[in-house]
């Protein structure tokens, strides 16, 4: 089962996340990321990296986001694979956590 990125990730899109994900599962959006869970391999990285509580394992996703379950599985195969940290794009109260 793979982890899902969800609605909090939308105008954030901070990629620290992305830049620690082992098997470059994590796909770039133009305002919020995805994970292919063809590849993913639930080591747990990204979800300890996401500053604004947007990735949870895919049989966890809260109930007013199960359609990023499937969201993920179909942007995936459109999006550019990313792997590297960018600059976020903030455009929203992101509710950043401490890491």
């Amino acid at each position: 089962m793979a982890y899902v990125v969800t609605e909090p990730c939308v105008g954030c899109k901070i990629t620290y996340c992305a830049a620690a994900c082992p098997v470059e599962a994590f796909r770039e959006g133009k305002d919020y990321l995805v994970i292919d869970p063809d590849i993913c391999i639930n080591c747990n990285d990204c979800l300890r990296e996401c500053p604004v509580n947007a990735i949870f394992p895919e049989d966890e996703v809260p109930v007013m986001w199960k359609d990023w379950i499937v969201l993920n599985a179909k942007e995936s195969k459109k999006f550019p694979m990313i792997n590297d940290l960018k600059k976020p794009l903030l455009d929203k109260d992101c509710n950043i956590k401490e890491l």
